[in-house]
């Protein structure tokens, strides 16, 4: 196995700008010990100081204490590896570019003090001092920049990666921190205001120069979306016009005959049926949204359908019932709905609305889109493209079994992994496959951890080597699928006792789990990608980003549960699990 390389510093060219800012430092220094120093106000700010010696107590004398030792250079140092550790090691999401970015600054800002230092000779203030004068020049403060590189970038990363609201105050308080440093350091004697000035200068720089260069465009989809993912809402609405989107081979027109008479049975009578085609997969829904907001859409289709649908709807909080009228049906599958067409809509008319996450996934050849169910590259994309169209509408899922067949012997591909903007992982796979759900055709459990509400991907990478690797594989999966049955979703944040794992091998290597907010992968050639079962253009990157709670979807409730707590006027349970998927058959 090749040896790791850490994250990635391909945008670290803004790095570049540190020596323009050692050089701005030096420059403000000699303008303060120059001429300037002088001239007012330079010239009157001693006085600042010996005001602050005439107010000294013994309760501040303890406070600017406490806040001079929390910038010193010990505890600096100490909270820095401290952080660095925890960062490097949390349970959860290992934060390795944030672990980085908070290391570099403080031992940038460090660097760049101590070259301004060497070539700017500022004594300190004439005053008496509450601490041991370091034989650094006073300006700038070391104690204020390096409280700034370290708190400030703290600061930062909870504002990026902390979840909930209370994240900002987390972030308020660590910025106080290097305020209250600087006001101790001139309190106790040890810097003019301009040399604080100058320090939360030269921390600032520093945090926004490796920031751009290791945080810029790398970030994971923010823990706040997660957050505040929808809970469970009420019945459909029916005081507003409906939209039904309807594939015409999937939902020929005596189905669709029995659909209306369920919609007109739960109250909907503005109903506007919507046609798809091979070039319209969703019909003119988009544009009908525009001229008629519906209470309500009602996809009757298969993944597909549902997909472009989905990405239309997804964000507008326009929600969808969904009708399973397509060859697999996956997502309706893993949400648990009934597999009968008429079933499925008299249910969800019945429940509630959940909120369901959905991928957002770009790439070279690729317009962004979005996907419910699965996004895969290689072999499983390969099956989808070849399978017969004619043994689909015969044979049903089925006929993916024979394409998959005159697939078993094309070789793998060499590509890389990056997890939330972490190191690049090389790899070689026969397959990718990113999934907001899990369960495939059978209920066989290829993601056992994937969740539609748990505000992640999934990702699993299969590399069976020769026929022993792909009978391992096998019947790794079908032991899963025999002995643990089909995971149900759980509730908003996924919790299942487990949590995301990252990077754990499954038969024999053949199988390599993670699990993220966003997965970029890149291959060495191109290779056949699918969506939802559909088939796109071959191609050698693709980039999914998860939408939290994205997509509003009626379900049916589960027998014994309440109504969803806006009936009774009370605010919605947002920790309500979505409808458990039935187990596999014996």
């Amino acid at each position: 196995m090749k040896r790791s390389r850490g994250p990635s510093l391909r945008g670290a060219w803004p790095l570049l700008l540190l020596p323009a800012q050692a050089a701005l430092m030096v420059g403000l220094g000699r303008l303060v010990t120059g001429p300037a120093a002088r001239r007012t106000p330079l010239a009157d700010e001693g006085s600042a100081g010996r005001d602050l010696v005439e107010r000294r107590g013994e309760v501040a004398n303890g406070v600017s204490e406490f806040f001079s030792l929390l910038a010193s250079t010990q505890v600096v140092v100490g909270v820095t590896l401290v952080c660095v550790v925890g960062l490097l090691v949390l349970p959860r999401l290992p934060l390795r570019t944030e672990a980085l970015f908070l290391g570099a600054s403080v031992a940038v800002q460090s660097a760049v003090f101590l070259l301004v230092t060497s070539l700017v000779d500022r004594p300190r203030p004439d005053v008496p001092h509450l601490d041991a004068a370091p034989p650094t020049s006073s300006f700038p403060s070391g104690h204020v920049g390096a409280s700034v590189a370290l708190y400030g970038g703290l600061a930062v990363i909870a504002v990026l990666r902390m979840r909930g609201t209370w994240r900002h105050a987390v972030a308020g308080s660590l910025l106080l921190i290097p305020a209250a440093v600087a006001l101790a350091r001139m309190y106790r004697g040890m810097h003019y205001p301009s040399d604080v000035v100058g320090g939360l200068l030269n921390g600032a720089a520093t945090l926004l120069i490796v920031g751009f260069a290791l945080l810029h465009g790398r970030e994971s989809l923010p823990e706040r979306a997660r957050a505040q993912r929808p809970g469970p809402g009420p019945g459909p609405r029916t005081d507003g016009p409906v939209i039904v989107v309807r594939h015409p081979h999937g939902c020929p027109d005596e189905l669709a005959d029995r659909l209306g008479a369920v919609l007109r049975g739960h109250g909907h009578r503005n109903v506007r049926w919507i046609l798809t085609s091979a070039e319209r997969a969703c019909g003119s829904l988009a544009e009908d949204l525009t001229a008629v907001r519906p209470v309500l859409v009602v996809v009757c289709g298969g993944d597909g359908t549902l997909r472009a649908c989905a990405d239309v709807l997804a964000g507008t909080g326009i929600p969808l019932a969904l009708v399973p009228c397509g060859t697999g049906n996956l997502l309706a599958r893993n949400l648990g709905l009934p597999m009968d067409p008429v079933a499925a809509l008299d249910g969800s008319l019945a429940g509630d609305s959940h909120g369901i996450d959905v991928g957002r996934v770009r790439g070279d050849g690729l317009a962004p889109t979005r996907f419910t169910v699965m996004a895969g590259a290689g072999f499983d994309a390969a099956m989808v493209r070849d399978a017969s169209p004619r043994l689909k509408s015969r044979m049903g899922w089925a006929a993916y079994v024979l394409s998959a067949v005159r697939h078993l012997n094309d070789p793998g591909v060499r590509l890389t992994v990056r997890i939330d903007g972490g190191r690049r992982r090389r790899r070689r796979a026969r397959m990718v496959v990113i999934g907001n759900v899990g369960t495939l055709q059978g209920g066989l459990p290829l993601l056992p951890e994937a969740r539609p509400d748990s505000g992640r991907l999934e990702v699993v990478l299969f590399d069976p080597r020769g026929a022993a690797g792909w009978f391992t594989a096998a019947g790794h999966l079908a032991a899963r699928l025999l002995g643990r049955g089909v995971p149900a979703p759980t509730g908003a944040g996924g919790v299942n006792g487990t949590g995301p794992r990252t990077g754990r091998s499954e038969a024999g290597g053949a199988l390599e789990y993670f699990s993220a907010a966003r997965i970029d992968i890149r291959c060495a050639a191109p290779q056949p990608r699918e969506l939802d079962g559909d088939a796109v253009p071959d191609g050698v990157r693709l980039t999914v980003e998860v939408e939290p709670g994205a997509l509003r979807v009626y379900l049916p409730r589960v027998p014994g549960a309440p109504a969803a707590a806006e009936e009774a006027g009370a605010p919605a349970d947002r920790s309500a699990p979505l409808p458990a998927a039935p187990g596999p058959t014996p």
